[in-house]
């Protein structure tokens, strides 16, 4: 990155501690071509000014990553989600059970699935029970448990326990954030450990996810995003982040713009 002036730089930290999570003052130290010590200075004039709070090593925003609900995040990338959702389906075969996780991107493919044919479609998101209650021929369980109105999906005890019962031909998971070194990204440690189980009970694992997800550290609960997985984005996802996910064996697939299929 070219130099940049001093209150330029302070807003663009605040920036990136708001829109990417924990900012350390190494990794910023290396972004902006500055030392260690101008960066202290920065971060401790932006505590000052109470733009940022300091934390060991670095820094993180005031706000702390406010979650947004699910409502304002339907309308985003639109069109990309509609292309992994019509993908996504197009892998599902007649008479397999499904396992379908709360979030925008898996309520388009709950979406998609109305026209399908003799499958049974679990699910802990509302969205999904919502697009799927009158469509009769798609058999329908919901996994209950204790409701998130922000993400309007179920956790908790008794959604885990209700996840026991059941095997999956395929699981689809949404996420907030992908990281290949740390892998799937959420606001609650309770959605994170949902997600762990849900893999664990099906034979394929997806995880649906348009590309401004991709890199993105807007929480601190994680799943793992092991090898055999399959990450689905759409084709504008950063092909650096694409290579370092292939080399850790998670498949990718780019799925193409809904008028081109």
């Amino acid at each position: 990155m070219s130099a940049i002036g001093s209150k330029a730089r302070r807003d663009r930290i605040v920036q990136l501690a708001t829109t990417t999570g924990l900012t350390s003052v190494e990794e910023l130290s290396q972004l902006f071509g500055v030392t260690a010590s101008t960066i202290r200075r920065d971060l401790a004039r932006l505590t000052t000014d109470g733009r940022l709070a300091r934390t060991y090593g670095g820094a993180m925003a005031l706000s702390a990553h406010p979650e947004a609900s699910l409502r304002q995040r339907t309308g985003e990338a639109y069109d990309a989600k509609r292309a992994i959702a019509r993908w996504a389906a197009a892998q599902v075969q007649p008479g397999e059970t499904l396992l379908l996780d709360a979030g925008s991107t898996v309520g388009a493919l709950a979406h998609e699935l109305r026209t399908a044919k003799d499958v049974t479609i679990a699910t802990t998101g509302l969205t999904a029970l919502q697009e799927l209650a009158d469509v009769e021929t798609v058999h329908v369980e919901c996994l209950g448990g204790t409701l998130r109105p922000l993400s309007q999906g179920f956790v908790g005890p008794l959604t885990e326990a209700a996840l026991e019962r059941l095997t999956f031909d395929r699981v689809f998971l949404g996420t907030d954030g992908v990281s290949p070194e740390h892998g799937i990204c959420e606001a609650d440690l309770r959605q994170t450990r949902l997600k762990e189980l849900m893999a664990r009970r099906a034979d394929h694992v997806y995880v649906l996810a348009h590309a401004a997800k991709l890199g993105r550290r807007p929480f601190h609960a994680w799943a793992t995003l092991p090898e055999g997985w399959t990450l689905v984005t759409d084709d504008t996802a950063d092909p650096g982040i694409l290579a370092e996910l292939r080399a850790r064996g998670v498949a990718t697939v780019l799925a193409e713009p809904v008028g081109t299929l």
